[in-house]
C-alpha cells in the first residue's frame, strides 16, 4: 500500500512539475487508465480468495460443532457420575442412620 501511494504520488508529481510537456496532463487519462486494469484484475482474485475463506470457515464451523457437541456428551456423562455419587452417598447416610436408631434402641 505504501509502494503502491508512492507510485501514485510520483507519477502526478512528475506530471504536475513538467506541466505542459507531461507524458500524462492534468486529467491523468493514462493513470486513470492503469488503475482501472488494476481494479479490473483485483475483483476476481479477491473473489476467488473469498471463496476459499468461505469454505475454510465453513470446515472450521463444522469441527467447532463437532468438538462442542462431545464436550456436551461429556458434561452429560460427568453430570451423571454425580447424580449417581450423591444417590449412593444418600443410600449410604440412609444405612447409617438406620445403624444408629438400632444401636440406641439396643442401649435403651
Amino acid at each position: 500500500m505504501i509502494f503502491f501511494a508512492l507510485g501514485l504520488g510520483a507519477w502526478i508529481g512528475i506530471n504536475a512539475a513538467r506541466g505542459p510537456e507531461a507524458f500524462d496532463p492534468h486529467p491523468y487519462i493514462l493513470l486513470n487508465l492503469v488503475l482501472s486494469c488494476i481494479a479490473a484484475v483485483q475483483a476476481p482474485i479477491i473473489m476467488m480468495n473469498q471463496r476459499r475463506q468461505e469454505a475454510k470457515d465453513r470446515l472450521r464451523s463444522r469441527n467447532d460443532y463437532q468438538v462442542n457437541l462431545k464436550a456436551e456428551l461429556e458434561i452429560r456423562h460427568l453430570h451423571e457420575k454425580v447424580d449417581h455419587l450423591i444417590n449412593r452417598q444418600w443410600e449410604r447416610l440412609a444405612e447409617i442412620q438406620e445403624m444408629q436408631i438400632e444401636l440406641l434402641q439396643e442401649r435403651r
